[in-house]
């Protein structure tokens, strides 16, 4: 029933009112008669422009789910994403007669600021939902015609490719002896990129000037920040779905250039590697590369945070590795690091939780955690992590049964003895919930079982 709904939701958006649309912009003389198959059917045709492409019928439809499927915050017009299809259902033909006509221009970004993983603030551009929308229709195009054409090397924000595939690559080039890494860190890379750099490279790949005068629109419609617009002449805005592709744009000009050198790297949007065997050789290739950024990118290496190392000493999209011959995954210390923090956070004695609530909210962080760093190969970590997060929860546990009487009963309705009940009660007087939380009786009573049957889900894969 979703499905259907959904669909006849697309329907109203593009179906109708684009079809209504057709008569008009053909007595104009505005639209090459041989593009009309495109405002009913499911592609651009033959002969179309790559605009024709991006307003293609079937194309703004996925456009429209992917924008209802990434939900996302409204932008400075104050749309929501539950907002836009009734809107396009009224709009969407003066909004394609724009965009064909190459008079479309994007509102300005709402600027957010949120928390770094490793501290400090990352500034977010928001854009409004109706440009996130054509934003996507542009994406699915432009990706399809450009992403064949960048380096193998290359992970971030692709289709069919992954952090898990980067980590792995990584992990193949230190095997294979390369046991010195560059790890290069771009300063505030997405906020200075340069435009004329970028719109100098889109212009090589796209001969449609409706299509480079939006892109344009995009990287100049400026940020509103405290109840004023200011104007944007560098960087591409983290928030919108064309930001990633253009990104890689950009940094494929680093990929071809270390390819003609020979290097051996792996990059993830805007954290690259380079593995070479020798210090002396990464001292060179860190030199080489940064005066290559900084004078044909305008590209500037933060020297504080890139290094050249052993990889055992460095981390890479939240993974380290062991100096072994035969290298493993482990997670890093700074992922680790942020793993205790929230886990502290949402098992706090003082939080004022029930062990149920607090039960289902760790068991969401959990799986989403485990989905991504049980790549890790040292399941000894994770175990550790294991137990570590259950005696976390036994202390929340006694500390909210307060009282012996309540905790004696605790115990006893868990299937402990009165006596064994009685004296681990009575011993909460000499030792607090954390050093409790190890006791045998205490384990025996709120067991592996009993969190595996209220829904906490093991970072550590089953035994085999």
């Amino acid at each position: 029933m979703g499905s259907k709904r959904q669909n006849n939701q697309l329907e109203l958006a593009f179906g109708e009112a684009t079809r209504g649309e057709a008569p008009r912009r053909l007595a104009r003389g505005t639209e090459d008669p041989m593009a009309r198959p495109a405002v009913d059917g499911s592609a651009a045709p033959p002969g179309g422009g790559l605009m024709e492409a991006i307003v293609a019928r079937d194309n703004v439809k996925d456009a429209l789910r992917q924008v209802k499927r990434n939900k996302g915050a409204p932008g400075v017009d104050g749309m929501s994403v539950a907002d836009l299809p009734a809107y396009l259902k009224e709009h969407w033909p003066a909004l394609r007669a724009q965009l064909l006509d190459g008079t479309y221009r994007p509102q300005p970004v709402r600027r957010v600021e949120i928390p770094k993983p490793g501290g400090g603030q990352r500034a977010l551009g928001i854009p409004t939902v109706l440009d996130r929308f054509i934003q996507q229709a542009a994406l699915q195009v432009l990706q399809g015609e450009w992403d064949g054409t960048f380096s193998a090397s290359s992970y971030g924000f692709r289709p069919g490719r992954s952090a898990h595939q980067a980590v792995a690559r990584a992990q193949a080039l230190i095997a294979a002896g390369r046991r010195w890494v560059v790890d290069l860190d771009l300063e505030k890379f997405f906020d200075r990129v340069n435009h004329d750099q970028l719109r100098g490279l889109v212009a090589k790949r796209v001969s449609d000037k409706r299509v480079l005068r939006l892109i344009r629109g995009f990287l100049t419609a400026g940020v509103l920040a405290d109840g004023l617009v200011g104007p944007t002449d560098e960087g591409t805005p983290q928030g919108g779905p064309l930001s990633p592709l253009l990104s890689n744009l950009m940094l494929d000009v680093l990929d071809k250039e270390l390819e003609r050198r020979g290097h051996h790297f792996v990059r993830y949007a805007d954290d690259c590697n380079i593995y070479v065997q020798s210090r002396r050789a990464g001292e060179r290739v860190m030199a080489s590369v940064e005066h290559f950024l900084s004078g044909r990118l305008k590209l500037r290496v933060n020297a504080a945070k890139s290094a050249v190392a052993r990889p055992s000493a460095r981390k890479f999209l939240g993974f380290s590795f062991t100096s072994d011959a035969e290298p493993r995954r482990r997670i890093a210390p700074q992922a680790l690091a942020r793993f205790t923090r929230r886990v502290r956070a949402l098992t706090r004695r003082t939080k004022g939780a029930s062990l149920e609530q607090t039960l289902e909210r760790l068991s969401v962080y959990l799986t989403g955690w485990r989905g991504y760093f049980g790549f890790c190969q040292l399941a000894r970590d994770l175990h550790n992590l294991d137990g570590w997060v259950r005696r976390r929860l036994r202390a929340l546990a006694w500390t909210q049964w307060r009282t012996g009487r309540r905790r004696y009963r605790a115990l006893r309705a868990r299937g402990l003895s009165p006596a064994l009940a009685a004296t681990t009660a009575a011993s909460a007087r000499a030792h607090g919930p954390w050093r409790l939380s190890r006791h045998p009786v205490l384990q025996a009573a709120l067991s592996v079982r009993f969190f595996a049957a209220h829904g906490l889900p093991t970072l550590a894969p089953a035994a085999a």
